[in-house]
């Protein structure tokens, strides 16, 4: 198939096109730069079955494709919230912009949203059918809301126009080429120790995320986007749940060395707690995490040892 890619050469991005052309598919990589990056698939650039372009999904595009994955959005704070109007003009008009091409072209589209649609969630865990506890007007809500409106647009276009669409909720997922400065929980911890500085906890560190490792996450991607009938929305995240001690304490076991836990004020609308039910993946799709943290995390000190090493 041809398979275009929006955020193609970002975290996730790129282990997609990866996955995707070993399995014989042509792939369109779309990315602006603002958080992708071309080290994540220089690799690919020989395959003469890999096109990359340059090019901001809030402006219109057109291509011939079978599916799309609608993967554009900067995904850390300090990234969605360096520039929260253009955060929130991603995915709006990202999502239109995809909607209408596999409108246009009969795509099957899938949408990659985000367990933030929850919020700081007052239901745990958090099965699909939860409606979510979002602050509209707070300093997440670019994000938050820009990916709750991305997925209106997806159910009302396959609803009014029969889009043939998808839509995937990621929890926290981590592993190699992530950014080392994206304010992500487990690349600030692995960065803080491989430097020896003290690690930073906000608030008292009780609060606890799910960590999925991204090679999980990818499959997950493509049961979703091939299974014959499943819309979703389908939660995708590992249902471990850890502190922000846990995983910290893990971190630097790991790394050894100097660093110490520091603890700072919890920024505003953190989530207290975040955990995936993870049911429908399992049922429908047949899915389920099978990297534990302990060896996911292996795999990422050693990508960001080698990257800081590089300089």
């Amino acid at each position: 198939m041809r398979i275009l890619i929006t955020g193609g050469a970002g975290f996730l991005g790129s282990h997609l096109c990866e996955r995707l052309l070993n399995e014989g598919n042509e792939i369109i990589c779309l990315d602006n730069f603002f958080t992708g990056r071309k080290r994540n698939i220089a690799h690919l650039l020989d395959n003469p079955y890999f096109e990359l372009v340059r090019h901001d999904v809030t402006e219109p595009f057109k291509f011939e494709v079978d599916q799309i994955y609608n993967l554009a959005c900067p995904a850390s704070p300090p990234h969605y919230q360096h520039n929260p109007i253009k955060t929130t003009k991603t995915s709006v008009m990202g999502a239109i912009h995809c909607l209408g091409l596999a409108k246009r072209v009969g795509a099957r589209v899938f949408q990659a949203s985000t367990s933030e649609v929850y919020g700081d969630p007052d239901v745990h865990p958090q099965p699909e059918s939860y409606h979510g506890n979002v602050n509209p007007i707070g300093i997440r809500a670019c994000y938050d809301e820009g990916k709750r409106c991305a997925e209106t647009l997806f159910f009302d276009y396959h609803r009014q126009n029969n889009v043939d669409i998808r839509v995937v909720r990621i929890f926290n997922t981590y592993g190699p080429r992530m950014l080392p400065d994206d304010g992500r929980v487990v690349s600030n911890f692995i960065v803080q120790a491989l430097q020896g500085k003290d690690i930073t906890i906000y608030g008292d560190g009780s609060q606890t995320r799910s960590f999925c490792y991204v090679d999980d996450l990818i499959e997950g991607f493509i049961r979703l986007m091939n299974h014959p009938s499943q819309v979703g929305p389908v939660n995708i995240g590992n249902p471990g749940e850890f502190t922000m001690l846990q995983l910290a304490d893990l971190v630097l076991k790991k790394v050894g060395g100097p660093s110490k836990i520091t603890h700072f004020p919890l920024p505003g609308d953190d989530p207290k707690q975040r955990k995936p039910d993870i049911t429908i993946a399992t049922t429908e799709l047949g899915w389920q995490p099978t990297v534990s943290l302990d060896k996911g995390l292996d795999a990422t000190i050693d990508y960001f040892r080698n990257l800081l090493a590089e300089g």
